[in-house]
């Protein structure tokens, strides 16, 4: 299973999309946990703050859950590294 290296601003993304969905971060993550992944509110925390990845999988729950187009997720993501 491959992973996202994700950085602050897709972080920062996913909390305003959640925010936008008036879902908390256990909540979200219980979501997921619905559809099959074993994330925890921690790691999706850490996610959320840029210092963890995401495997793709995860990526397309989370699309599910908070119903948005993917592009939502990479919204002023530099493509520099």
């Amino acid at each position: 299973m491959k992973k996202i290296l994700v950085n602050n601003t897709f972080g920062q993304n996913l909390q305003k999309i959640r925010y936008s969905k008036d879902l908390t971060q256990e909540q979200t993550a219980a979501k997921l946990q619905l559809l099959g992944s074993p994330m925890s509110r921690d790691v999706y925390a850490q996610i959320e703050t840029g210092k963890g990845n995401i495997y793709i999988s995860d990526l397309v729950g989370l699309q599910q859950v908070f119903n948005v187009d993917f592009a939502e997720f990479f919204e002023g993501v530099p493509t520099a590294r």
